[in-house]
């Protein structure tokens, strides 16, 4: 039980509704940055659980972990201290899209986040239910308890994951709850509906949990994960903290998909009961034998849960059949012939807020004060609900602190991607974050996450002194390895030769640097420590190096990209600003640019709907505005001058002039 568990009396400067991944960030940064912070949960057993895989990153997703935590966050240092399996994925790609992932052991990685909460200052966790807002002309001041009690605060933060009317499907059946062992949350959505919010359904599921001892492992292909660690945070030791343990491939067979197309119409999402979308990128099994019928066969992973338990996590098999039928097309999946369930598949469909109607700050337009952050947002994952939280979090704060809103722009962070997405085009199923998204993301990489972010967040005061401490010396060893590479020098004497063509590598014909040397494709830093370099073998200082040398002309053209796409970037667009006056542009234009309101001209770009000929009909707009405005400044001028000699001469016969000077 968290020490700091407490039935508040007291009111507080931030209200953190719901404990998961979105609202322990949201709340540790609140906190840190000096605020009273509350966070309300419904189960103060099930802080930070994790619902469906018991895993943290890949793909852009890990590279948004790396950013939680140069920023504080504390998602990097829970998913390294429970790891019990390591993967570097795309290993062997280009550095901008590979992604670490790790197996975490769910219990442990709960664990470890209450116990931070526990400690952390200016914090305190209560259990209850929060059934709606304290609303007073457009202001949120606080939460309003099922048990009828008050809390007010200066701004709150909503986290409510897939708990905002949730209800689970099993089969044909129905019972309401964001997940089992949970209610749901009632009243939320329906209070921000009758207020004029948009809000809509979204679909997700999770598969069966499987007795280990029940499992013909013989039939399944083991899976290791990488012997060495690179952790996801900065902070943490260069060591696994955990055993490690293998996973396992099975696949599903025809007469798996057999069975589960013979019960189609017993699976709620073809028979019409469930109205939410699903995540395109997750689907269901269902969704899978149907939407790839040519595919003789879908794999699976058999993922352990953690070290102390029995139960197998199937990924890939997220199902919302009966669980006759579940138990029946498992059988036919190789090393499952006479498995047994101890939990079986459903699915959830809960209330999600349409995303144009927030600010960059995560801010709701309509009432101020009030912030969201995860799923409440349409997004997908562990890793997008943590980064939301983290900057609902902070903005939470500097809006009671006087401090300017924290946005993170596109070419700083997969977290300023995710938020533009969502604020500039919206969702129709669950957003899950992919390299794909990002235009630049040859600079968006996991290594270089504290060279991007670093300084703001030092800025921001979101670490502590000891990570500052470790940040800088970081930074200071990357920079002192640079500057060796760029002038310690290699001879083609026969020593050098010889030790080259072992690498193997071309021989010199003349002296060059080592960064010379390096930016051959076949030579590593690792290479170097036999041609008597002294190399900083600390992944956290030789890999972000390495890439900067061998991909320098391709990231130099890439920030000279940046740096153009800027200009219009960067040209702010007022919120007063009526797009209807502007001639050029479509109705369709014209109520998408007012209903979103872009802060910038790029932003405007990205609106779905709006062509490129409308950005071109606003910056002229624009630029006969400044024409027109910089011509009353100079009448205005004018007349002042002409005012002021009048008065002059007025006041030199003893005249007194009213308003004279303006």
């Amino acid at each position: 039980m968290l020490n700091n568990l407490t039935t508040p009396k007291s009111d507080f400067d931030v209200i953190v509704v719901g404990a998961g991944h979105a609202g322990v960030e949201a709340c540790l940064a609140s906190s840190r940055l000096g605020q009273a912070t509350l966070m309300i949960t419904s189960n103060v057993d099930r802080i930070a659980y994790m619902s469906c895989n018991p895993s943290i990153g890949g793909l852009a997703k890990g590279h948004m972990v790396r950013e939680i935590d140069v920023l504080g966050g504390e998602m990097g240092l829970a998913a390294d201290a429970t790891c019990i399996q390591f993967k570097r994925l795309n290993s062997g790609r280009g550095p901008a899209v590979r992604g670490t992932r790790v197996q975490n052991d769910k219990h442990r990685y709960s664990a470890h986040i209450k116990a931070k909460l526990s400690q952390q200052p200016n914090l305190t966790v209560m259990q209850g239910e929060v059934k709606s807002l304290i609303l007073d002309r457009g202001i949120c001041l606080g939460v309003n308890l099922q048990d009828g009690s008050q809390i007010f605060a200066k701004a709150t933060v909503i986290t409510t994951g897939t708990f905002m009317n949730g209800v689970m499907h099993f089969g044909l059946q129905q019972i309401s709850g964001g997940r089992i062992g949970d209610q749901a949350t009632v009243g939320l959505s329906d209070q921000l509906r009758e207020f004029g919010f948009s809000v809509q359904r979204l679909k997700t599921g999770t598969p069966a949990r499987l007795h280990k001892d029940s499992i013909d492992w013989s039939k399944t292909e083991p899976q290791y994960g990488d012997e060495k660690i690179y952790p996801f945070s900065f902070r943490s030791p260069l060591k696994f903290q955990l055993p490690q343990v293998a996973c396992y491939l099975s696949r599903t067979t025809e007469e798996t998909h057999e069975i589960i197309r013979k019960n189609l119409d017993k699976s709620p999402m073809y028979c019409g009961i469930i109205e939410g979308i699903g995540p395109r990128y997750c689907p269901s099994i269902e969704d899978k034998v149907m939407r790839f019928a040519d595919r003789a066969s879908h794999q699976t992973f058999l993922e352990p849960e953690g070290l102390d338990t029995d139960l197998i996590y199937l990924q890939g098999i997220s199902t919302s059949l009966p669980e006759e039928v579940q138990l029946e097309f498992l059988r036919t999946i190789p090393g499952l012939e006479n498995v047994k369930v101890v939990r079986y598949g459903y699915a959830v469909e809960y209330d999600f807020i349409e995303p144009t109607q927030i600010w960059h700050r995560l801010e709701t337009r309509p009432i101020r004060q009030l912030f969201l952050a995860g799923q409440i947002n349409g997004t997908s994952g562990y890793e997008e609900a943590a980064a939301q939280g983290l900057v609902a979090g902070v903005n939470a704060a500097h809006s009671l602190l006087g401090k300017a809103e924290f946005i993170l722009d596109r070419d700083k962070a997969y977290i300023g991607v995710l938020i533009d997405d969502l604020v500039t085009k919206g969702t129709r199923e669950p957003y899950r974050m992919f390299t794909s998204r990002a235009e630049h993301r040859l600079v968006l990489r996991e290594d270089n996450t504290m060279d991007r972010l670093g300084d703001l967040s030092i800025a921001l005061g979101l670490v502590g002194s000891e990570a500052k401490t470790k940040l800088e010396h970081l930074k200071s060893r990357r920079t002192s390895l640079l500057e060796s590479l760029q002038t310690e020098k290699l001879f083609p004497n026969a020593e050098t030769q010889e030790k080259l063509l072992k690498i193997p590598t071309t021989v010199l014909n003349k002296s060059i640097s080592f960064e010379e040397l390096l930016r051959r494709s076949e030579v590593s830093c690792s290479d170097l420590k036999g041609l008597n370099f002294s190399i900083d073998e600390d992944p956290n200082v030789s890999e972000p190096v390495e890439i900067e040398v061998k991909y320098a002309g391709y990231i130099k053209r890439q920030n000279e990209l940046i740096e153009q796409a800027k200009k219009s970037e960067e040209l702010p667009l007022a919120p007063t600003l009526n797009y209807g006056e502007i001639k050029g542009l479509s109705n369709e234009e014209v109520e998408k640019l007012n209903r979103i309101k872009p802060r910038t001209l790029g932003q405007a770009q990205r609106i779905s709907g709006v062509n490129p000929s409308a950005t071109q009909a606003i910056m002229i707009y624009l630029k006969s505005q400044q024409r027109t405005d910089r011509s009353q400044t100079e009448n205005q001028s004018e007349f002042c001058e002409g005012r002021g000699r009048r008065s002059q001469s007025s006041v030199a016969i003893g005249t007194v002039v009213p308003g004279a000077g303006c």
